[in-house]
């Protein structure tokens, strides 16, 4: 039963047409990232109506909600990675294994951040203002986000696994139930309805919590009931060094990747606090912004990852290098749609955040300037993650660091210096060229020394 349900899979990967392939695959997930994206931005809405400060403090707590799905879903690229390559080749003892080993990576990387919920948020926010009001925001924000995260790990992990072997239809219902349990309860936490207290920002981390704990026991729950192809197997368990090895070798530079995202946006912040608070609640309104147009490409990513490391274990070139062309052209195309759009509306977006005269006059160019990085953004994204589907993750932390840590910082520094805060705002499309060029390099590499050989 189990080898009939997994040649069904092979069937599908192997030899489904590539397009109708991509789209059934990443579809589910394109659309339960924009619920997540439309979760982020209500989630902040909410937030913005109590405050500006409490705007900004929602931000400054940002880089560490960035480090935990950082962790989570860099192990799971690493568990998707090696489960999906494993089923290719057919090694059904090796994929058992693999969820097994990640799942015990994932329980030590919630301990981490158990650890900072318990003892580490007042310090880390203290680090980029010394604002009372702010801190205390931020603080209670994000301890409540690490205490909880169990919620947050155990949904990658298993929407992860349901991935790996082509369900990505439960992947979806579950992000999708999970962000709206979250839209629902935010207003009634924060602000207090139906007998609820009122909560305040910790209303708005609470309704976040519930949502991925929710959508955790789902995801687990039709990991048990459908994903059979898969067992997973905890008596007389022992972590292995060989196939942990082999999960950290593509998690821990998706990790970093991601990390790094978390460092420059820490950087920003106290780079943007130099100027006025205004420009962080900026930023924010920003990045949630950015969800409605990254996070689709990140579900076509989603999508893409098993077919590529499938047809690789595999060994079959040409569906392998149809499914990066199609995916190259899916993503840059919505990033150019979302690029046209916020050029064009950028004042509709930031009065949704409740925003003052002064938030206008500084939110207006920097969405337009930031925004330009759209355009290069989608063929970096889809060029990352086919590095991390063949095991050369990497290449990808090397662009990640090169993009954020080299050019974008840097240039936002020295902009910065200038005195004009409009212009710092620039370091964003100049890392993502850079970041291009190095990507077009890294690809042409691996063509040659990697997939013609295949």
């Amino acid at each position: 039963m189990n080898q009939d349900l997994t040649l069904e899979k092979e069937n599908k990967m192997g030899t489904m047409p590539i397009n109708k392939l991509l789209i059934s695959m990443s579809l589910p997930m394109i659309i339960s990232m924009l619920v997540q994206a439309l979760y982020n931005v209500v989630d902040s809405i909410f937030v913005a109506r109590l405050s500006e400060e409490a705007l900004t403090a929602v931000g400054l707590a940002v880089p560490i909600q960035n480090l935990m799905i950082a962790v989570g879903a860099g192990l799971g690229v690493g568990i998707n990675a090696l489960l999906s390559r494993s089923l290719g080749e057919k090694n059904f003892e090796k994929a058992n294994d693999a969820a097994a080993q990640g799942l015990f990576l994932v329980f030590i990387g919630y301990l981490v951040f158990l650890a900072i919920g318990l003892f580490g948020t007042r310090a880390f926010l203290v680090m980029q203002t010394d604002l009372g009001n702010i801190v205390d925001y931020g603080s209670t924000y994000l301890r409540i986000c690490c205490i909880f995260s169990f919620g947050l790990f155990g949904q990658f992990t298993f929407e992860r696994l349901l991935q790996s072997t082509g369900k990505t239809l439960y992947s979806m219902i579950t992000q999708i139930t999970g962000a709206i349990i979250n839209i629902i309860l935010d207003p009634i936490m924060i602000f207090g309805y139906f007998g609820f207290p009122k909560m305040g920002v910790a209303g708005a981390a609470a309704a976040t919590v519930i949502g991925q704990i929710i959508a955790a026991l789902m995801a687990i729950y039709f990991h048990k009931t459908k994903n059979t192809d898969i067992k997973i197997n905890f008596k007389g368990f022992r972590p292995k060094g060989l196939i942990i090895q082999s999960l950290l070798y593509v998690g821990i530079p998706s990790i970093m990747m991601q990390a790094i995202g978390s460092v420059m946006n820490f950087g920003m912040n106290k780079i943007l606090m130099s100027f006025t608070p205004t420009a962080i609640a900026v930023f924010s309104v920003y990045f949630r912004i950015q969800g409605f147009v990254f996070l689709p490409v990140f579900g076509l990513n989603n999508g893409m990852v098993p077919i590529v490391a499938f047809n690789y274990g595999a060994r079959n070139r040409g569906r392998l290098i149809k499914t990066i062309k199609l995916s190259i052209l899916y993503a840059v195309s919505i990033m150019i749609i979302g690029f046209l759009i916020i050029q064009l509306f950028p004042e509709f977006f930031l009065n949704l955040f409740n925003a003052s005269e002064n938030m206008l006059s500084i939110g207006v160019p920097a969405l337009r300037r930031i925004s330009l990085c759209f355009i290069f953004a989608g063929y970096g994204i889809i060029s990352s993650s086919v590095f991390q589907a063949l095991g050369k993750g990497i290449q990808s932390l090397i662009i990640s660091i090169c993009r954020q840590l080299v050019v974008l910082l840097p240039a936002a520094f020295l902009l910065s210096k200038i005195g004009d805060l409009s212009l710092v705002w620039f370091a964003f499309p100049i890392a993502e060229i850079c970041s291009l060029v190095l990507c077009t390099v890294f690809l042409f590499n691996t063509y040659k020394k990697v997939i013609n050989n295949i």
